[in-house]
């Protein structure tokens, strides 16, 4: 589990392809700071392990799912990431509840000044619009924000300064491709009321079943 308050930024030494799977190395300041092996950290949102590290960098694999379903597949060498370490449960909760699974894709549809802070514009699938609640928290790129408003096509952040210069939305540019993770408490609360559509376990489930009973 993860807060969305991002540590550090690290940068991608390589990015190894191993069939449909790889395996990824990010040079950072965090293995200086008592890293184990095994442990969690978001890399951009999503929630790899720790499989080795040397002096300045960690290596993680990541599964074939998780280059499908994420932006870490389009990562290369220097490439920019955010990287929060797993919450523990003495710390504060600065930001939200942040599993580390990406729900889907966004795209920056827009960036643009206003006074001090940079607001974003991202289009997001139609099937995840409705976890999305005005004033409610996203997380993108494993940042936890503020969604300010809401419309047909997506949402709407505002990034001031400090956020803007401690993560890699300060790369982000019209276009760009960015991870997704919806509100947690709000998935639950949607599945918890459906609880009657939920076939019983070993039910063999259709897409079509999937899809009348509004889960796609």
């Amino acid at each position: 589990m993860f807060t969305g308050l991002i540590e550090s930024i690290g940068t991608v030494r390589r990015l190894d392809r191993q069939g449909e799977s790889a395996s990824l190395q990010i040079s950072s300041s965090l293995v200086k700071d008592d890293l184990h092996l095994g442990e969690s950290i978001a890399v951009n949102g999503v929630c790899l392990t720790v499989t080795s590290w040397d002096d300045d960098s960690f290596a993680a694999d990541v599964s074939p799912e998780t280059l499908q379903c994420t932006n870490l597949g389009s990562l290369r060498a220097d490439s920019k990431v955010n990287l929060e370490r797993a919450l523990r449960l003495c710390d504060r909760l600065g930001g939200h509840l942040v599993s580390g699974h990406i729900d889907c894709l966004a795209k920056v549809r827009r960036r643009y000044q206003d006074q001090n802070a940079v607001r974003f514009e991202f289009s997001v699938p139609v099937e995840n619009q409705r976890y999305l609640v005005e004033k409610g928290s996203v997380t993108i790129d494993g940042i936890s924000l503020t969604v300010n408003a809401i419309d047909a096509d997506g949402f709407t952040v505002a990034i001031i300064p400090h956020s803007l210069a401690l993560t890699t939305l300060s790369e982000r540019r019209e276009g760009d491709s960015v991870n997704i993770e919806t509100d947690l408490i709000g998935r639950y609360v949607e599945r918890f009321l459906q609880g009657d559509k939920i076939p019983a376990a070993g039910t063999r489930i259709s897409r079509e079943f999937l899809a009348k009973n509004g889960f796609l």
